[in-house]
Formats: C-alpha cells, sequence, structure tokens
C-alpha cells in the first residue's frame, strides 16, 4: 500500500483520522498518566485504528481474508465484535480501579462478568463470524453508561478535590457518555428498522458522535494534569 493510497483511505474514512491524533496526543501527553487507571489507553487507541484499518482491508481487499469460506468473504464483522468486548472490559476495569465506594466497586465488577456473559450467549445464539453482536453491543453500551454515572455522582459529591477542568478522567468519562449515549438507538434503529426513514442518517450520526467523543477526549489530553486526575 502506497503512501497516497494510505492517505486516501484516512480521507475516505475520517474517523480513523481522530484514531490516529489521540494516539499521537495521548503518546505525547502520556507522562502525565503513565501511572494512572488509564496507562494503557494509548494501547486501546491504537487498537482501535488498526481494527478499523483491518476492517477495511477485509471489506475491500482479497488479500486480507480471514476465511477461506464463501459465506465469510468480504465480512469484517467478528473482528468489531471482538473490539466492542474489548473496549467494554477495559473501561469496566478502569472504572472499578478509579472508584473509591466498595460497593460500587463491586456493581462495576459483576457489570463486567454479566458483559462477558451476554456477549457469550449473543455468540451463541448468532454466528459472531457474519453477524453483528447487536443486542450484546445494547447491553453493554448501557451497562456502560450506567458504570460512567456511578463515577459521576461519586465526583459530585467529593469535596476539596482538584478541578474537574484539569481531570483527564472526567473528559474520558464526557466523551464515552457522548457515544454511548446514542450508540444503542442508532443499533436499535439499524437492527429493527423502525424506521426506514431515518436509516440513511445513521452512518453520519454514528461518525459524528465517535467525532464528539474523541474531542472530548483529546481536550482531556491537552489540558489534563496529573494532580488532578481520579
Amino acid at each position: 500500500m502506497s503512501f497516497q493510497e494510505f492517505l486516501k483511505l484516512l480521507w475516505n474514512q475520517i474517523f480513523m483520522v481522530l484514531y490516529l491524533v489521540t494516539w499521537i496526543i495521548s503518546v505525547y501527553r502520556y507522562k502525565r498518566f503513565f501511572d494512572t487507571q488509564l496507562k494503557y489507553f494509548p494501547m486501546l487507541v491504537m487498537y482501535t485504528f488498526f481494527t478499523e484499518l483491518l476492517g477495511y482491508f477485509i471489506m475491500y481487499n482479497d488479500d486480507f481474508q480471514f476465511f477461506s469460506d464463501g459465506r465469510y468473504r468480504l465480512n469484517n464483522v467478528i473482528i468489531y465484535n471482538l473490539y466492542q468486548l474489548v473496549f467494554f472490559i477495559f473501561f469496566f476495569q478502569v472504572y472499578r480501579r478509579t472508584l473509591k465506594n466498595n460497593l460500587t466497586k463491586k456493581w462495576v465488577y459483576y457489570l463486567s462478568l454479566l458483559c462477558i456473559a451476554t456477549y457469550t450467549t449473543n455468540a451463541i445464539l448468532v454466528n459472531p463470524l457474519i453477524k453483528q453482536l447487536t443486542y450484546a453491543h445494547i447491553i453493554g453500551s448501557l451497562m456502560l453508561v450506567l458504570t460512567i454515572f456511578f463515577y459521576l455522582k461519586e465526583k459530585k459529591l467529593e469535596t476539596n478535590s482538584p478541578s474537574l477542568k484539569h481531570n483527564l478522567m472526567f473528559w474520558v468519562s464526557i466523551g464515552l457518555l457522548a457515544f454511548y449515549i446514542t450508540f444503542p438507538i442508532i443499533m436499535t434503529l439499524y437492527k429493527f428498522k423502525l424506521n426506514v426513514g431515518f436509516l440513511i442518517y445513521l452512518r453520519p450520526a454514528l461518525v459524528t458522535s465517535i467525532a464528539v467523543m474523541y474531542g472530548f477526549i483529546i481536550f482531556g489530553l491537552l489540558i489534563g494534569q496529573r494532580k488532578a486526575f481520579r
């Protein structure tokens, strides 16, 4: 793949530019959170980027195929099913280690186990190699949103805490909320086709929510301070 082709790919898949920019900034600012619960975040962002890159090649390049079976040709669903589970588990662990309240920590731990069980059950009911694990994505999204609310509620009740303005974890949480509040709605409309007229707007809505999420995260990376983390 030539450099010009790579640039064309980034232009056509503009959200991939966001992943790349976020990763570059996260590495540049790494010293501000290298010993926090988000120390592996740059790896997650790069995993996100390569997942999208591989998904693109599987769809549009015959040289990138996992299976010889014709049923799975040009089907990149499996890598997104796996990615979404990894993403959820990563942030469940981040929040469980960030929260102070022991009862809330237990709730988040149980939610992470329930998320794994949901994906396992959904994968049994449908073939995850060719089908989106839609129900698992929706339930996992709602559980992550609930976990974020646990975190924000705890922050609200804190006294004499550093300003949230410079708290990277806060901005990451706001970014995740911006995406995962809308993501279940998008997935539901796509799955059940509740309103056919809205279907043409799903991809622009998805890309917009991704842009908003990473916009908040980039902002947090730029202004975040180590002493304000948590």
